[in-house]
């Protein structure tokens, strides 16, 4: 049996008749930027996240740069960034003109170690972005006690959690303003790129809402030099239908991930450790191993397909050479990055291609 990592096809297939009445509507409305559904969308995601405000933008990284740009951070700031991520949170610090400064990550969570955050900051810090990495949540309340002492913003990159909990509470309500993708490989993801920022600040909402439609509130004036960056009316409309069904869809990746516990617990693979008061989403399964390159081989070879998130650090990346940053310069990450294996997870896998997952990696 060969499994694939990331079905696309049968969410929609689940959804179909929904999705394509979507689709219908928007087509015969003959409106397809800035209208009804996306202000549909940004409500519904609003109260789901438990936030106040959301504004739908063209894309993760777009979300996360334009609340640092309304956040008035730019050249000669620095932004406290996690070591191991994906690079898109630097990105969007060095697209606002910042200078991303990675701070380590906890070696059990691999989410970014409040304990080393204070000695990275100095005058310059005006943000700490933390990263719900694989849709388990960082311990947020650390990091914001951190950041009200120094008085510095904190920023979610939620690209990877939509609907986990911590503490209790929904990423995206807890800094100062959060960031979403809804890349199609997302929890809730729609049929191309998109994405949308939460927050409680309604100052800050209107920022991103200005400065992602050409940095105008009024068609024609322009107040500010802003940005092209929109969620469109047909994507909207699919993620409103995708949405009802998020917690569920949700429930079933626990469960895969639960099987996956009870059949690796025990073995030569370190398993994804969650603190107490988190309730990840499980975006990713994501074991670790020092013969990771040899264990993917042998589960391409038993039709099992993996994916490594991710292969090479941000600071290592040719694209932050400048940075002066070589092997070494982050140990943790650069192991965590050298180890680490995605496993098939998703709300349509069955429970054969599970099955098969965990025959081929028991032997």
């Amino acid at each position: 049996m060969k499994v694939p990592f990331c079905d696309l096809k049968s969410p929609y297939l689940e959804l179909k008749d929904e999705l394509d009445a979507a689709y219908h509507r928007v087509m015969e409305s003959g409106r397809y930027i800035l209208g009804k559904e996306v202000e549909v969308f940004e409500s519904e995601f609003a109260s789901y996240c438990e936030t106040n405000y959301c504004v739908g933008v063209a894309n993760g990284l777009d979300a996360l740069h334009l609340i640092i740009r309304a956040f008035g951070i730019g050249q000669g700031d620095e932004v406290i960034v996690p070591s191991n991520t994906f690079i898109a949170t630097w990105l969007a610090v060095s697209h606002a003109g910042a200078t991303p400064i990675p701070v380590e990550p906890d070696e059990h969570t691999y989410n970014i170690d409040s304990k080393r955050i204070e000695s990275a900051i100095t005058h310059r810090t005006k943000a700490i972005i933390v990263v719900h990495l694989y849709g388990q949540p960082a311990d947020v309340d650390a990091v914001n006690e951190i950041a009200k002492k120094h008085k510095i913003k904190v920023i979610e990159d939620a690209a990877q959690a939509h609907g986990a909990r911590y503490k209790g509470r929904r990423v995206g309500t807890l800094g100062d303003a959060a960031g979403f993708s809804f890349y199609p490989g997302k929890n809730l993801g729609a049929a191309g790129d998109g994405g949308a920022i939460t927050t409680n600040d309604p100052e800050l909402a209107d920022k991103v809402r200005v400065l992602c439609n050409y940095g105008s509130r009024n068609k024609y004036c322009n107040d500010i030099k802003g940005f092209n960056s929109r969620l469109d009316e047909l994507q909207a409309a699919f993620l409103c239908e995708k949405l009802k069904k998020l917690d569920e869809w949700n429930s079933r990746r626990k469960a895969i991930a639960s099987e996956y516990y009870k059949a690796f617990l025990g073995s030569e693979l370190t398993l994804p450790y969650v603190p107490e008061w988190a309730d990840p989403v499980w975006h990713l399964f994501v074991v670790r191993n020092p013969q990771r390159d040899q264990i993917q081989k042998k589960l391409s070879e038993a039709g099992v397909a993996t994916i490594i998130h991710y292969p090479i650090p941000p600071h290592l990346q040719e694209a932050y050479f400048d940075l002066g940053y070589i092997v070494g310069s982050f140990k943790v990450s650069e192991q965590i990055h050298n180890e680490v294996l995605s496993l098939p997870i998703g709300p349509q896998l069955t429970s054969a291609e599970v099955a098969a997952v965990v025959r081929a990696l028991r032997q």
